[in-house]
């Protein structure tokens, strides 16, 4: 990042906006300034994140905890691609009118974020593309409103943790929701003999960790063209960042070696379920191993990293597979520190695990809590989120 001043200054956590086809569509980027009494430099954290999302890139909704930082965000000129949450009280406020219409007229996309109190004056409503409703806060049923009232404006749903919460939220009407589906996913689940392709990726794994001969290991990725074709394509991504193109699996393994080939696997299992319902776990799963994986960039060895990277991506695995950690534990080889921190709870990665999951959460005080029990800084945490989320854009 160029300008790291700013991720000293604020909290960061990410959640998915995903459609009724269970794509996702959008990345939400919640920021909390770490000081109450301090304004983070808000232009510096636009620039920050137009390093991840471009304004040719991908879509990110921009979630400010802090009136006085958004005020000088409206006061910028966002890219196209940005959209920004507008606090329902501050959206109502006449002194803002002229600002947020300023900012409807450069094309920036405003979302209004919970119920208004006081009706929102009819000149600012073309202004809003969406609005923001928690599930906490959930009134519809799926009818029309009462008293011959409107609804003008698409809703998304926030605070979605279920499949059941989401299916709701699209039968009443909502474009989108906001959050991780996946609290429930296991229970919704067929066992895993029924998905042949995650067997035949888990059978690779335990070869690759026998280390056997890479023609008879690349004979048995023939059997199987697609997944050899994906696995190609993540070794290829930039998120790699090999200098030469691997043109085979056996050249992977000449290139890579066989440590560094299993955590491709472990990325290639989390993310081959055709079931759409599993698309916002696979996001998830991706985005654990990186961020793990970031979290120890420049305090452990490439081992290492790579066991972080793996805890990161295995820790979902029990919802992809529809089995119990434990269980899938002893047909997939991985290290201690791994085993420990998925099913103990314990060891050197555990710490690393909860405050991914914190800053997944969107949880400002269990982000803190967390990275004082590792001792790491902000900015470091920040660093290591904006560039696993970059990374994790590049496997898209």
């Amino acid at each position: 990042m160029n300008d790291t001043s700013v991720l000293g200054q604020v909290a960061l956590g990410y959640s998915p906006m995903i459609d009724r086809h269970r794509a996702v569509t959008a990345s939400r980027l919640t920021v909390f300034p770490a000081r109450p009494d301090a304004l983070p430099d808000s232009g510096a954290l636009l620039e920050a994140v137009a390093e991840v999302w471009p304004a040719d890139g991908g879509r990110v909704s921009l979630n400010v905890v802090s009136e006085s930082m958004l005020h000088e965000l409206m006061r910028c000129a966002p890219a196209p691609n940005l959209m920004i949450e507008v606090p329902a009280f501050m959206a109502c406020d006449p002194a803002n009118s002229e600002a947020l219409q300023a900012m409807h007229t450069q094309g920036c996309t405003l979302l209004i974020k919970g119920r208004p109190l006081t009706p929102l004056p009819r000149e600012l409503l073309p202004c809003f593309a969406y609005s923001i409703v928690d599930l906490a806060d959930e009134r519809r049923d799926g009818q029309p409103p009462p008293g011959g009232a409107t609804r003008t404006i698409p809703h998304i749903q926030s605070g979605v943790r279920t499949l059941a919460d989401m299916e709701l939220a699209f039968n009443r009407g909502a474009i989108a929701v906001l959050g991780w589906p996946i609290d429930d996913v296991s229970a919704n689940h067929g066992k895993p003999g029924g998905r042949p392709e995650l067997q035949f990726i888990v059978e690779l794994i335990n070869r690759v960790d026998r280390e056997e001969p890479a023609d008879r290991l690349e004979a048995v990725l023939k059997t199987d063209p697609t997944l050899a074709f994906r696995l190609m394509r993540y070794i290829n991504s930039p998120a790699f960042g090999l200098s030469v193109e691997i043109s085979s699996f056996r050249h992977a393994i000449m290139i890579l070696g066989y440590q560094r080939l299993k955590r491709w696997l472990a990325l290639l299992l989390a993310s081959a379920s055709k079931d759409p319902n599993m698309k916002p776990v696979m996001f998830a799963a991706v985005r654990r191993g990186l961020l793990m994986e970031e979290l120890v960039r420049n305090s452990a060895d490439a081992d290492r990293r790579g066991e972080m990277f793996i805890c990161g991506v295995f820790s979902l695995l029990d919802r992809l597979m529809g089995q119990a950690l434990p269980e899938l534990m002893s047909s997939i080889p991985v290290p201690d520190s791994v085993r420990a921190a998925l099913i103990d709870e314990s060891g050197p990665y555990h710490g690393y695990l909860e405050l991914v999951r914190a800053i997944e959460a969107e949880s400002v005080y269990d982000v803190r809590a967390a990275a004082e029990s590792l001792m790491m800084g902000l900015p470091e945490i920040n660093r290591a989120v904006l560039h696993a989320l970059a990374a994790a854009k590049q496997l898209d």
